[in-house]
């Protein structure tokens, strides 16, 4: 099963604080909007997403259909695919994309000590 491009979401406190934080640390913007509260930054291979009172917690999040680049990838395993193979895995979900829906979705799920994964598809 493929998941899709990677990265660590993190709940900030203030966006501008850990954004020049993070750039110290030689990350770059790579997409977002400040005036939304989020924002994804790269380093080399390293993505993280800073979001600020968008969620609680951090997360683990994968984006089933985008490559790292954030470019559409074809032939992808679409979330409602994945959610049909968790699912039948015996994996609790704890929110679920539409099964009637297409095109962008999300579902969440917790791994066996606690952390959240979420995953995301734009495309």
């Amino acid at each position: 099963m493929e998941l899709g491009a990677f990265s660590v979401s993190l709940n900030v406190k203030d966006l501008q604080v850990s954004k020049d934080f993070y750039m110290k640390l030689g990350f770059t913007v790579f997409v977002g909007e400040e005036e939304q509260n989020w924002l994804i930054m790269r380093n080399g291979d390293a993505i993280i997403g800073l979001f600020q009172g968008m969620f609680e917690g951090n997360l683990m999040t994968f984006n089933p259909g985008w490559d790292s680049n954030a470019q559409a990838v074809e032939g992808f395993m679409d979330i409602r695919e994945i959610q049909k193979d968790l699912k039948g895995k015996g994996i609790e979900l704890m929110s679920e994309a539409d099964e009637g829906s297409e095109g962008p979705a999300n579902l969440m799920l917790m791994d066996p000590d606690g952390n959240v994964i979420l995953l995301d598809q734009h495309v």
